[in-house]
């Protein structure tokens, strides 16, 4: 298995602790009076399991499972995949701030966070459908 897709995989684990961990959390609010919670972990909850366990796990798998692009570069442009992998991982991260951020104290920051979080993200599906595209082939 080729280390971007274990850094993948190993990372979509992670996320999927965590996206548990706030569905706990967001399930527990309310009848255990968690005030100290703070307002925006629905869109949290969502992305981190969609895109943090969901989508991670898919393109590492896809990274590593898909027919080889050529022999000498049997994945495509392995660079362009570690910048997906940052790319899709900072825009997570920022989405993680930015939608707690802006239900609390909307404004100009927690608005351009949650922007750069959805430009970083399509960046990374950019990079990832180039990347992939070529290898969706007949046999």
């Amino acid at each position: 298995m080729p280390a971007i897709t274990r850094w993948f995989v190993k990372t979509a684990l992670g996320y999927f602790i965590a996206a548990l961990l706030v569905g706990i959390g967001l399930a527990a609010r309310t009848p255990l009076h968690l005030d100290f919670l703070p307002p925006g972990l629905g869109p949290v909850y969502l992305h981190l399991f969609v895109v943090g366990w969901i989508s991670q796990l898919i393109f590492g798998v896809v990274i590593w499972m898909f027919p080889k692009y050529t022999r000498e570069k049997p994945r495509g442009m392995e660079e362009v995949s570690w910048v997906v992998y940052v790319l899709l991982n900072l825009g997570l991260v920022l989405r993680a701030v930015g939608e707690p951020l802006a239900a609390s104290r909307p404004g100009a920051l927690s608005a351009w966070l949650l922007i750069l979080s959805a430009l970083l993200q399509w960046l990374a599906g950019l990079g990832f459908v180039a990347n992939t595209w070529a290898r969706v082939k007949e046999k």
